[in-house]
């Protein structure tokens, strides 16, 4: 593959755990990785927690997640989601979105490719970050993508990032194929990120205008797929992990060796 395009993969997993993590664990179960300053914090801060050589054992996720927005090692962001040792496993507990990189927890989200086929060629549907996001402001990114929050299922998340990014509707969210999901393990500024991308591909007509709901999003564009992948290939200006969703849309489209 193009090293324009492997560099992303690269950045995207840019870390081999455990490095100088310790394991976070919820009871019995391992959930998370902390940074040592996180686990000295916590250790410090809960009643019950255990700190041992490569290990710190918690008995209260949410707990855990508010002790450091205290401390100010992490930040609130009003919006809660699961906990869980994998991908459609038991729910184990609760923490705010903010605290998801602090705590290294299992994170789930979904992407949606929107193409469109017209006489000129296939485009897809580019959205720019609006400048005041916490996160990348000002990035590209898919028309939709969100994280999954507590108490909803995929689907139910995609139909209403759709709606409430977009407009969206779902009697043409329909028509959406789930793909290959897109797994990675990042170290980044706001923490470790290990996320579950559910990716999604859709063919839109060409009457439908997306339109800014939320104040999320900037606005939208509709690039030749050729000019997605020049930038995606040449440039950083997608969001992080829109690179590697893309790249997997190019390599069933054809559009990148393999």
């Amino acid at each position: 593959m193009d090293q324009g395009f492997t560099r992303h993969i690269r950045a995207c997993n840019n870390i081999a755990l455990p490095g100088d993590h310790h394991e976070l664990w919820l009871h019995a179960e391992p959930v998370g990785w902390v940074r040592p300053r996180i686990a000295r914090a916590l250790a410090a801060a809960l009643p019950g927690a255990v700190l041992a050589a490569d290990r710190l054992t918690v008995a209260d996720i949410a707990a855990a997640g508010r002790a450091l927005v205290e401390a100010r090692l992490a930040r609130w962001r009003g919006e809660a989601f699961d906990v869980r040792t994998e991908v459609g496993g038991p729910v184990l507990g609760q923490v705010d979105r903010g605290v998801l990189p602090a705590l290294g927890l299992l994170a789930e989200g979904v992407h949606l490719n929107a193409l469109v086929r017209r006489a000129d060629g296939l485009h897809l549907w580019v959205a720019r970050r609006a400048a005041d996001k916490a996160l990348d402001p000002g990035k590209l990114d898919h028309l939709v993508a969100g994280g999954v929050p507590a108490g909803l299922g995929v689907w139910d998340c995609l139909v209403k990032e759709a709606q409430e990014e977009a407009g969206l509707p779902e009697r043409l969210l329909r028509a959406a194929v789930a793909v290959e999901p897109v797994r990675y393990v990042m170290e980044r500024a706001e923490g470790l990120r290990r996320d579950h991308l559910h990716c999604f591909d859709i063919e839109l007509p060409e009457s439908f205008e997306p339109r800014p709901m939320d104040g999320e999003v900037a606005g939208f564009e509709l690039w030749p797929i050729e000019r997605v992948a020049n930038t995606v290939r040449a440039t950083d200006d997608f969001k992080f992990n829109v690179n590697l969703v893309l790249i997997g849309l190019f390599e069933r489209l054809g559009v990148v060796g393999t």
